[in-house]
């Protein structure tokens, strides 16, 4: 199932949050070798963790982590102004625009498991009025991208081949929400009963939703 929880609600999941961040770690440093820094726990967090962003969690049947992504709006610190603002033509800030980061598998998730965490987002963008989300990805996300049906508007780019950065805009409209369900193998109906699930089960200790 999908989760919602923020930063400051982990603690009511020590478990799902402990394999999440060990999982980023396992990804991002020890499968592409990423220069990101992990705890004396094994953990890869970074200051944007400790913002109270919203996190995506796909959980599995079982209560572990099967993948993840972090949510944050671009009116507040947002790694694509601090650190890939080179790659746009200026600063990326609206209350319609949240940046998403640390998108995450589980090593051996099923490949519909990304599917599904896209179309949580798509619940964040409806569900808290947003009309983009901005992110930054390497090369080997374009065919996942491609793959689950929601390709980025590209805003800019360095390097070439499996090098290369990009910094992409995503847009979620009906036919998008549609396209992603069915890859995910879940219905609409479902996807919007656990983000009413979260968001009516949590302390909402983030910001404001709307509807």
């Amino acid at each position: 199932m999908l989760r919602y929880l923020y930063g400051n609600d982990l603690c009511q999941h020590p478990r799902l949050a402990r394999q999440m961040f060990c999982d980023r770690a396992d990804q991002f440093k020890v499968r592409l070798g990423w220069d990101v820094t992990l705890d004396h726990a094994g953990e890869e967090r970074d200051e944007y963790d400790a913002l109270n962003p919203l996190y995506v969690i796909w959980e599995q049947a079982d209560g572990s982590h099967g993948g993840s992504m972090r949510f944050l709006p671009t009116t507040g610190p947002a790694m694509v102004n601090d650190h890939f603002g080179h790659l746009t033509t200026g600063p990326i800030q609206s209350p319609l625009i949240w940046e998403c980061t640390r998108f995450c598998l589980a090593r051996g998730a099923d490949p519909k498991v990304a599917a599904a965490l896209m179309l949580g987002g798509g619940e964040i963008m409806q569900g808290f009025g947003i009309k983009h989300f901005v992110g930054v990805f390497d090369a080997r996300m374009v065919r996942i991208y491609r793959m689950i049906g929601s390709s980025p508007e590209v805003l800019g780019s360095q390097g070439e081949g499996r090098e290369k950065i990009s910094v992409g805009l995503w847009a979620f409209d009906a036919v998008a929400q549609a396209r992603v369900a069915a890859r995910a193998g879940i219905s609409p109906e479902q996807s919007r009963f656990w983000f009413d699930y979260s968001f009516s089960s949590t302390s909402l200790g983030g910001w404001a939703r709307t509807g």
